[in-house]
């Protein structure tokens, strides 16, 4: 290679990567965690999804009887969105269609929200229903660790920043930095792609820092490089859809933004005429879905739409989802009118993909890790943590090589302080996840704000201090001495405060609560042994 192509690889690599290596920490971090979002749910909660599978009936008619005591529903749409592995369903009630029902909307008022951002009508609801419990909560209530870290990993609590761009804040945020780090993933392979043959087994562990950490580096993100080059791409394509996809809805679909979704099947925007003549029929929801449920074998419901409740032209839209193993790229939607018992269109969820299917199926399996169960999903959380080991060992591969004396005494200050701010920051996040973790055992229903609060605030605390600390090194080895500390005391909180013990979430088939346990175990002693070898070469020098 060149000197001049050596050198914009080289530079292009250490700019992009050094501007966002901080939030790509976030990003890997938070995303490894989310790998198991059901099963850390269930781990706070204390209910296992896995130990009452086929217990537990999903009573759609014992919601809707619930909701009538307190709502007049003639004329409302609803929408059912399944979480997936969980016996719980958000629920979003629109305001009647019968005008002669309806309340008026609430005046507009700032900040006046529910939800994940939905504007609020005081004749609508959108709230969590669990099944198992027969209980509703609000958003904030229903709000848990896994949909905490699984919405910190593309920053979403970004959004709150008051910056109007017509974007939220934090997702605009994510998807530069997944842009960026397409640009670092490639000029790294580039950089590297001449010795990577002679050096990918070379590991110097007795040799200068920069040394071990440049091994480390080059192996690690060789290694990793094809999961994380398709953890950028797809996670550009989800984060910024909205700047792919405002060309086609300007010029094909003349700024219609809902329709485009709705032709991607994101949504179902379909509206029936309201007649104002009631359905003079009983209509029985729960046997309807579990109909639809026989009639796809190997798939799950999703999403369930009913439009014009109890009006004559009543319709009911059933969305599912197809085991991957059996269709990977499926998707079934049958559409139904109540009122002559008539299918007005079916896709069978297990009938042959259109290209929509396809694509949408190749991003989200890709991403989510999904299609090949727990044991792929260990594997994409190794995979991510590898992911956080490279960007720790890029920061201090930067630093090292600019702490020379030929470099001016402000520039190695900068340099340092900006290296010892990275590094406090990340490398507090796994003993402040572990903190949190054990928090939520002892708290009494925490909620959103519980949560934001002990993360946050014990982030912020031990970051200050590390970072007063001025000293890399204590931040490594105190860093991982607490992660060692806390991560052992998650699954004894657990057993303390949930009377879930490792032997006992065994016993009863609770995989899902046990998941979370083994996986903390596992880290402490990940910790351990990073931090015995610290040690041993603190001692060796």
């Amino acid at each position: 290679m060149n000197l001049r192509r050596y050198n914009i690889y080289f530079h292009t690599h250490t700019i992009s990567g050094i501007i966002i290596c901080a939030l790509l920490y976030v990003i890997f971090f938070a995303g490894s965690f989310s790998f198991f979002k059901d099963e850390i749910s269930a781990w706070q909660k204390n209910s296992s999804y896995e130990a009452n599978r086929g217990l537990v009936k999903r009573d759609y008619n014992f919601l809707m009887d619930s909701l009538s005591s307190t709502h007049n529903l003639k004329g409302r749409d609803f929408s059912f969105y399944l979480k997936r592995n969980s016996f719980s369903t958000y629920v979003d009630m629109t305001p009647s269609n019968d005008t002669t029902v309806s309340k008026k909307p609430m005046p507009k008022k700032e900040g006046r929200k529910r939800g994940r951002g939905r504007e609020k009508n005081d004749d609508s609801a959108y709230f969590t229903y669990d099944f198992a419990k027969r209980q509703t909560s609000d958003y904030t209530q229903s709000y848990d660790m896994g949909e905490f870290l699984y919405r910190l990993h593309f920053l979403a609590q970004l959004n709150q920043v008051p910056i109007n761009i017509g974007t939220p804040f934090g997702y605009l945020v994510a998807g530069i930095v997944s842009f960026l780090f397409l640009f670092a993933l490639i000029t790294g392979l580039l950089l590297h792609w001449d010795k990577i043959k002679s050096n990918f087994f070379t590991f110097r562990p007795w040799n200068k820092w920069k040394t071990v950490w440049t091994d480390i580096h080059t192996a690690l993100g060789v290694i990793g490089f094809p999961f994380q080059f398709m953890f950028a791409v797809t996670g550009v394509v989800l984060i910024v859809n909205f700047v792919l996809m405002t060309p086609y809805s300007k010029v094909l679909y003349k700024g219609e933004e809902a329709k485009i979704y709705q032709d991607l099947q994101y949504n179902d925007a379909s509206k029936y005429e309201y007649t104002y003549k009631p359905l003079n029929k009983d209509f029985d929801l729960t046997t309807f879905v579990a109909g639809v449920e026989k009639r796809w074998p190997g798939s799950v419901v999703s999403r369930i739409f009913i439009k014009n409740y109890q009006d004559d032209n009543m319709h009911v839209i059933v969305e599912a989802k197809p085991n991957p193993k059996e269709n990977f790229a499926g998707a079934g939607k049958l559409t139904y009118r109540v009122k002559d018992d008539k299918i007005i269109s079916e896709k069978s969820a297990n009938s042959e993909s259109s290209y929509i299917d396809n694509i949408k199926a190749l991003i989200y399996h890709l991403h989510f890790g999904d299609f090949g169960g727990k044991p792929l999903r260990v594997v994409y959380f190794v995979l991510g943590v590898m992911g956080c080991v490279v960007i720790i060992s890029g920061i201090l591969i930067w630093l090292v090589a600019r702490d020379k004396n030929n470099v001016p005494a402000y520039k190695r200050k900068f340099n340092f302080w900006t290296a010892n701010i990275f590094m406090a920051s990340c490398l507090s996040m796994l003993p402040v996840t572990a903190f949190t973790f054990i928090m939520l055992k002892v708290l009494n229903s925490p909620t959103q704000a519980d949560i934001y609060h002990w993360y946050f605030y014990s982030w912020l605390v031990l970051s200050v201090y590390f970072i007063a600390r001025r000293s890399i090194a204590l931040t490594n080895k105190q860093s991982v001495l607490l992660s060692v500390i806390l991560c052992l005391l998650v699954p004894i909180a657990n057993g303390v405060f949930g009377g879930n013990w490792i032997w006992v979430s065994f016993r009863s088939n609770a995989f899902d609560i046990l998941t979370i346990d083994v996986l903390f175990l596992l880290l402490s002693l990940a910790a351990l042994f990073v931090y015995l070898k610290i040690r041993k070469k603190v001692d060796h020098k």
